[in-house]
């Protein structure tokens, strides 16, 4: 069993002797910088973090640069102190725990590996300080070796080695020492496009082959929505959204995470919720359409009335029609299965993906459509709150 769970986590990065001062002072208000919440305690990285994560669970926790996954990663590692709040594994309260007694595994962007050691040398390093058996040592070496397709190069050093094959070593020094939980930080960000799909394949088979517990932190939402039984999507230290990826997707809790999550990103309107004879509408850019009857019942359940709304939908839920909404092509992209249209839509850019079959003509910049949508792909959200309505 390794479960884990972070209950009302907070990181603060106290102020440097006189940075406080000096930012009066000066009169230049840190918040511009970055979006962090900046107290008299200092900068605020993570904020009221609560999850619980099962036994052998792949979590991902994804978001942009400091939004303070990172952090999180490093609190449940033990290379950063909690400020406050607790951290439990199997019921064990860590929080004062040396990182090296948390039965924990990391695995760096950076590969972390010793220079002068051989790929052997390496993964054995952690057994040989436990001073464990030589003979059970060379076993677990070799049979992790076997897993990750590296016994060729156990007597190679790092630097004969493609980032690749360092990746697999880096993974394979963690998963020698059968921890409770692996951690990942960002672990193919240094790899090639190619390598990096290769590798997170090897991520899914390996997941399948140790029974552990998975916590990795990523900002490439491919990899967060082919890897996690779960997402944490995170923005300025606080959760967003926790969900399988199917939940992220199809029922974002709010405008930040339907513009974070899809590729294409999701298009955006300013439009209203008309409610009509306990029916609802939406309409944009006199464009009506009608919720379908699942979205219907939740607007119904959240006692939502008309009021003006963003209106989301995805690019690939876009249809071009002979009635809708009146647009100019400014880039048509062809992609062989499908055709990116970027078009201009009463001054806003929307992105269009139509399937190349349904295109009757190659459409070129300049030209003129019409385009809309059916009402079970649109997301609807509070002008002024940004929430999905549907939800809390």
């Amino acid at each position: 069993m390794s479960t884990l769970q972070l209950k009302n986590i907070k990181k603060v990065y106290p102020f440097v002797s006189g940075e406080k001062k000096k930012r009066k002072k000066e009169d230049q208000p840190e918040e511009k910088k970055v979006n962090l919440q900046i107290t008299d305690e200092g900068v605020v990285a993570v904020q009221a973090f609560n999850l619980d994560i099962a036994d052998k669970e792949f979590i991902v926790l994804v978001g942009p640069s400091g939004c303070g996954k990172s952090t999180t990663l490093r609190m449940v590692a033990g290379l950063e102190e909690i400020t406050d709040g607790e951290l439990i594994i199997d019921g064990k309260v860590m929080n004062d725990v040396e990182p090296k007694d948390r039965d924990i595994a990391m695995v760096f962007q950076n590969y972390a590996l010793y220079p002068h050691m051989t790929v052997y040398e390496n993964m054995a390093f952690s057994l040989k300080l436990k001073k464990m058996p030589q003979e059970e040592i060379d076993k677990k070496v070799r049979e992790a070796a076997d897993i990750l397709d590296i016994t060729q190069y156990l007597q190679r050093k790092p630097k004969a080695l493609s980032g690749g094959q360092r990746q697999r070593v880096a993974i394979g020094r963690a998963i020698v020492r059968a921890p409770k939980v692996m951690l990942m930080d960002e672990p193919l960000s240094n790899l090639d496009a190619k390598l990096r799909n290769e590798m997170r394949a090897e991520i899914i088979k390996l997941r399948k082959r140790i029974n552990t517990t998975f916590i990795y932190v990523t900002h490439d939402q491919t990899e967060a929505m082919t890897l996690g039984d779960r997402i944490v999507i995170m923005r300025d230290g606080y959760i967003q959204q926790i969900g399988t990826p199917q939940e992220v997707f199809n029922h974002p809790a709010n405008l930040f995470v339907a513009g974070f999550i899809g590729i294409p990103v999701m298009n955006f309107f300013d439009g209203k919720l008309i409610k009509e004879n306990d029916e609802y509408y939406a309409e944009v850019n006199g464009y009506r359409v009608k919720p379908d009857a699942e979205k219907q019942a939740r607007l119904r359940a959240m006692g939502r009335e008309s009021q003006d709304i963003v209106l989301g939908i995805r690019p690939e839920h876009t249809n071009i029609m002979e009635m809708g909404i009146p647009a100019r092509v400014d880039v048509a992209e062809m992609m062989g299965s499908s055709v990116h249209l970027h078009v201009n839509a009463g001054d806003r850019d929307v992105i269009m993906v139509v399937p190349t079959a349904d295109m009757k003509t190659s459409l070129q910049g300049g030209e003129e459509l019409c385009f809309g949508f059916e009402g079970r792909f649109i997301h609807l959200f509070s002008k002024e709150s940004g929430r999905n309505l549907e939800f809390e």
